[in-house]
Parts: structure tokens; sequence; C-alpha cells
């Protein structure tokens, strides 16, 4: 039987998607329309990344993350750079618990840390 989870489908990445960690390439930056079909346009700012069919919704949090990464608020410099998603449970949104978030990549020298 399949998930609760796996019963939702979404043209836009879940928290779901990313399991507990995703090193992702970011591919570029588009407006896409979050309006159910027949509702009024509703335009948000979504990255595209390499690694996944489905863009993700920027909200506030994630820009300034990617920002502070990628020392650019120039989405034109965003691409080709690496990032990490997460699924943080200390998100709250709408009475759900859990989110997206960013994250830079662990460098080598983290990566060789015991801890």
């Amino acid at each position: 039987m399949p998930k609760t989870s796996e019963m939702k489908s979404s043209k836009f990445l879940k928290k779901e998607d990313v399991g507990i960690g995703a090193l992702c390439t970011i591919a570029g930056v588009e407006e896409h329309n979050m309006a159910m079909e027949g509702a009024p346009r509703d335009m948000k700012w979504c990255l595209i990344l390499s690694e996944f069919d489905k863009p993700m919704v920027l909200n506030v949090t994630n820009t300034n993350a990617i920002e502070k990464i990628t020392g650019s608020d120039d989405t034109d410099h965003w691409n080709g750079r690496q990032i990490v998603l997460f699924n943080d449970q200390n998100v709250l949104y709408e009475g759900k618990v859990g989110g997206i978030r960013v994250r830079a990549p662990k460098s080598q020298a983290e990566k060789d840390l015991p801890f």
C-alpha cells in the first residue's frame, strides 16, 4: 500500500522529495504559476535544480540562504553552484510540520571529521 505522502502529487518539489538531504546543482531561476486550474494567476519564483524534474518554490528564508552560500543576490550567479536541500522538522507551515531548507555543502575538511 502507498504512503499518504506518495498519494499527494505536486508539480513542485516537496519535503518528501528531498529525503534527509540532497546535494543539488542550481540550473536556474524561473517564475511559475502556483494557482490551481481556473484560479487567477499566482506567480512565484522557483529554483530549477539539475537533480529534480520539479522546481522548488523559493521562500524568503531559502532565498537568503542561497544568497549567503553563493555570495550574490544576482540569481544568474547561482547557476552551477551546489546546495544541499533537507527536510527541516522545525518548519511549521499551515499546521504542517517540516519543510525544505537549504544549506551549504560540507567542505572536504568537514566531511573528514569523525563527528
